[in-house]
């Protein structure tokens, strides 16, 4: 399949209205933008700083912060004079929290339909973001939905995601009628079924950017998987301007998992790509550590380059010839390749220390400035592997770590 007929199989790109937060447009023709949110004290400033900057060091656009409190409202001026990337105040209950945050100099909101539910106080709000330029989310979770009206006698409660898009559209509707058409919607749940449905019926409706993301979607394993279905599912139809992955952990992980996301649907792209094979009986090389140093080595550097690390004579040379740079192992020895072509042979000693010798040549070779080395000689960098053959029971060799 050519690379025109794989893009082909992608929906359009749903036409949405552009807006931006701060710097960084959201819809029209703007890049798929990744966002994370802290969760330090936002009060606490040097801490909440120094999550910022690490989530931008990974690439992410726009920071999502807490203001549960006015402890943490006041702690926004100096979080938006010193961040590297626009930043969201995310609001529920207290609408004063909002008025705090705007005139805080805050570049986004976030506001819950389902938590502020008088209408003239979520005025109150559009009218000084309005003012002063700010967009707002219409961010709808379904463990939050406003509570649903008396039903009549025999009358069936309405699926949750036709709730999610109600809740939407009553705020939306709050913001239109001020003239106010600087909005995002969400439409979160731990469902996934209910979530793309949501956003699928909500794109129907209206022309607004969508901000895509699984609810709660859990640890690291079962959350990235869950999010990568969802958000992948709605990608893949065109829909969705800007993604956040939500996972029970450092938020540092998130951002991995939003830009391996889009680097699957060919959408975007940060960071190497690593194509590896999955291990098997015909193994013949201490594949799985050196998968995982090439991987961190070739993140950190930050270069969109694809790297194949392949173990056998099986996919391993059309695999690795179809990568930037890459390696086809074989007995004690693998090929290099570089560009389709062989560019030598190297013991397995050498794996690591000759694939990023022509990565960095490739890299200099295509972005035209060549990144230092992250370790001393390139020879030092096979030492952080143990790469001692290790006899397996049966046709092939166990791939492992020499232990210590």
């Amino acid at each position: 399949m050519s690379e025109l007929e794989a893009m082909s199989v992608l929906a359009p790109r749903r036409k949405t209205r552009p807006i931006w937060v701060g710097s960084v447009q959201i819809g029209g023709d703007a890049p798929i933008a990744v966002q994370s949110m802290t969760n330090t004290d936002t009060a606490d400033v040097q801490s909440t700083l120094r999550q910022i900057q690490e989530l931008a060091e990974l690439g992410c656009d726009i920071v999502r912060v807490a203001v549960p409190d006015r402890a943490a409202a006041e702690a926004l001026p100096g979080l938006v004079r010193r961040s590297p990337v626009p930043l969201i105040a995310d609001i529920h209950f207290d609408h004063r929290l909002a008025l705090a945050s705007l005139r805080a100099g805050i570049h986004g909101l976030r506001l819950n339909p389902g938590n502020i539910r008088d209408p003239d106080k979520v005025r109150e709000v559009v009218r000084e973001a309005k003012e002063r330029g700010v967009p707002i989310r219409v961010g709808v979770n379904e463990g939050s939905l406003p509570p649903l009206p008396p039903l009549e006698e025999g009358e069936m409660p309405p699926p949750k995601w036709k709730r999610m898009v109600d809740a939407a559209l009553w705020e939306v509707q709050i913001l239109e009628d001020l003239g106010f058409s600087d909005i995002k919607i969400s439409l979160k749940s731990f469902d996934v079924p209910t979530m793309v449905t949501a956003y699928r019926e909500m794109a129907k409706l209206v022309d607004y950017p969508f901000h895509l993301g699984v609810t709660e979607a859990g640890p690291p394993r079962s959350g990235a998987v869950r999010s990568a279905v969802g958000i992948g599912i709605l990608l893949a139809e065109g829909i969705g301007d800007t993604i956040r992955v939500s996972l029970a952990a450092d938020p540092k992980e998130e951002v991995p998992v939003a830009y391996d996301i889009l680097k699957a649907l060919n959408l975007r792209q940060r960071g190497a790509t690593i194509v590896a094979c999955p291990t098997c009986g015909r193994i013949e090389i201490d594949l799985i550590p050196l998968v995982n140093q090439v991987e961190a080595y070739f993140q950190k550097l930050g270069y969109p380059i694809t790297v194949a690390v392949m173990g056998c004579v099986v996919n391993g040379p059309g695999e690795a010839r179809e990568a930037d740079i890459g390696i086809a192992g074989g007995k004690g020895k693998g090929a290099i390749f570089r560009k389709g072509e062989v560019v030598r042979v190297v013991p397995e000693s050498q794996f690591l220390s000759a694939l990023i010798e022509e990565g960095h040549k490739v890299i200099q070779e295509r972005f035209g400035q060549a990144p230092p080395m992250a370790t001393g000689t390139v020879s030092g960098l096979d030492e952080v592997i143990a790469l001692t053959p290790v006899e397996g029971p049966g046709p092939g060799r166990v791939a492992r770590r020499q232990q210590p």
